[in-house]
């Protein structure tokens, strides 16, 4: 069940205005957490990448305080699950601009449990490292990420790896990559225009806690046929082991399993 919808934080039936940008342009930002027990996760960490988001569309946002209030209300309803937190800019339509609308909800979220099979995907409305003015940004417009998700199910995956055009791997349509290969855990840096993933930043913490070293930079899909392990990070999936991408196949690894229960143990 979905919680209260609060609209800049008043219960809302959760009807958006057909005027709204995210309904005509996908102009905005989002968020989501998880909440465990009635805690949302590195909830900090969301906010500050948020803000950076917002700024970098230039949308301002409610105050910190309002908006730490508001997804810890939802929080506390829901449980356990993922909170949304939805920035848009308002109205879109010339002569009827208008505040942001700021929309905060949670829903159900279970993880599947089963390993990740992923189809390289090339991906040419990726960034790719090029610099640009919503670079790093989590924007409201997945239209082709998700168009790569159902590419990959069509094909009898799970999901999608995005790539260049050069081969050079990327991030999932909703998740980070990361992989070990001579003793090393390699992901795409980023510098690579990959998002910020908030469980990948954990992730990579938890593993030089745990003397794991860690190589962020630019890879080819080739350097998978060196990899013993692969794993997928996000804020739904936490650590999820990988045994497929294309034709290339493993078990799931020691290293994902380490860094998964280390996970588990911050989230408990």
């Amino acid at each position: 069940m979905i919680t209260t919808i609060l609209l800049n934080g008043e219960p809302s039936d959760g009807r958006i205005p057909v005027t709204d940008s995210s309904v005509l342009r996908g102009d905005g930002c989002f968020e989501v957490l998880k909440s465990y027990q009635g805690k949302p996760f590195a909830l900090d960490r969301h906010l500050d990448r948020l803000e950076r988001s917002a700024e970098a569309l230039e949308i301002e946002l409610p105050s910190r305080e309002s908006l730490t209030a508001w997804v810890m209300a939802t929080s506390e309803e829901l449980g356990d699950g993922a909170v949304r937190v939805v920035v848009t800019r308002g109205p879109s339509i010339p002569g009827m601009e208008g505040a942001p609308n700021i929309i905060v909800f949670g829903h159900p979220w279970q993880i599947s449990g089963e390993p990740g099979r992923l189809l390289p995907v090339v991906a040419p409305w990726h960034a790719a490292g090029v610099d640009w003015q919503l670079a790093g940004a989590k924007l409201l417009s997945y239209a082709p990420n998700l168009a790569a998700t159902r590419t990959a199910r069509t094909s009898g995956f799970d999901d999608a790896l995005l790539i260049t055009d050069e081969s050079v791997v990327l991030e999932g349509p909703t998740f980070s990559i990361a992989w070990m290969a001579g003793g090393v855990l390699e992901t795409p840096g980023l510098e690579m225009g990959i998002l910020d993933s908030i469980t990948r930043g954990v992730a990579l913490d938890l593993a030089r806690g745990l003397a794991i070293d860690v190589s962020e930079g630019r890879f080819e899909l080739s350097r998978l046929d060196a990899a013993s392990e692969v794993m997928a990070l996000s804020t739904i999936r936490e650590v999820q082991p990988v045994v497929l991408v294309g034709d290339r196949e493993w078990e799931p690894g020691p290293v994902t399993e380490r860094i998964a229960a280390a996970f588990t143990s911050l989230t408990g």
